[in-house]
């Protein structure tokens, strides 16, 4: 098969398409002839050296896919070749074909196009498992979410709206603030120009933020704690603004706050707080809001895998709202 390969780390230009060993299908597991894969943050990391993969999983980039079934292992009983798929990887989603724990699968909806799919398994079992399965976000609730724009934060907003939750929003531009109002974020927060500690603490009705969605990890810490409610909840889901904080434990006691962090590559396929529990969560409860079109993917290009460089430079740009996609098929 063809896949991405990196003969060392560093800048995009050392990925290229190329033959690649084919992936070994094992028991519980589909193969998938790969229509599209989507490029995270992760997969700048892994990159140039900074996110090495889970113990056996593929070195290929790609954290999730979409495409056909194309072969079955023994135990599969649930689907067949021909189902359109997409799903949640440890890695190898950047090439023609990619095996995958069966439990790790979500059908792509009809009305849904194969490669706007690709964009969904990572953000929806993200923002799923930490904003529902783990902080239990709830109708009248407040949500801060920091990099409104971003796939994580353009998802979020949706599924927030859709749960009854009033919804703020940090991002860099006015031109990405109003796609998170256009998506029902209500409090927008140019973060260049305004400090979100005081915009959350004066929105009517607000003691502060219920629940705060946070990629950037330790630059923000500190601030996080300040804009929570009591009996808040800080999630931090990324380390954009480094991975060392200083935390003021007597400030988090007094309001009963709790800092919760987690990722998401790393955990068990089965077991405790698993990929599978997650999926299948994320199956019954949030699919049919993908299903009906209530949340949808927010793309911002579609681009050949062969522009795999590209696609990553992009991200890495101030500009782009929600995901870019890498067409395989």
């Amino acid at each position: 098969m063809y896949a991405i390969t990196m003969k060392n780390f560093g800048d995009p230009d050392v990925m290229s398409w190329s033959v690649a060993p084919d992936p070994q299908l094992g028991q519980g597991q589909v193969r998938i002839d790969v229509v599209a894969t989507a490029v995270n943050r992760a997969d700048l990391m892994q990159r140039q050296g900074f996110y090495p993969p889970p113990p056996g999983a593929s070195e290929i980039l790609g954290l999730e896919c979409s495409g056909y079934i194309a072969e079955v292992g023994a135990g599969v009983v649930d689907w067949k070749p021909g189902d359109r798929v997409c799903a949640l990887l440890a890695g190898g989603g950047y090439a023609e074909e990619v095996v995958v724990p069966a439990t790790q699968l979500l059908p792509v909806p009809e009305r849904l196009d194969l490669h706007a799919a690709a964009a969904l398994p990572e953000v929806a079992c993200t923002v799923w498992s930490n904003l529902v399965m783990t902080a239990g976000m709830h109708s009248g609730q407040l949500l801060l979410v920091h990099g409104g724009a971003s796939g994580i934060g353009t998802h979020a907003i949706q599924v927030a709206v859709a749960r009854g939750v009033t919804v703020a929003v940090t991002a860099g531009s006015q031109h990405k603030l109003a796609m998170c109002k256009e998506l029902g974020a209500t409090t927008l927060i140019d973060y260049k120009n305004e400090d979100f500690v005081d915009v959350v603490r004066s929105i009517d009705g607000s003691a502060g933020a219920d629940i705060i969605l946070d990629n950037m990890g330790a630059k923000y810490l500190g601030r996080n704690i300040d804009a929570l409610a009591p009996d808040g909840q800080l999630i931090v889901i990324g380390m954009q603004g480094g991975t060392t904080g200083d935390l003021e434990i007597g400030k988090l006691m007094s309001k009963r706050g709790t800092v919760h962090a987690a990722g998401l590559r790393g955990r068990p396929e089965t077991g405790r707080s698993s990929k599978a529990d997650i999926v299948a969560a994320v199956t019954k409860d949030l699919w049919p809001l993908v299903t009906d079109g209530t949340v949808q993917p927010i793309v911002a290009a579609e681009l050949p895998i062969a522009e795999a460089a590209e696609a990553h430079r992009m991200l890495d740009s101030p500009d782009v709202i929600g995901k870019v996609v890498l067409r395989v098929r």
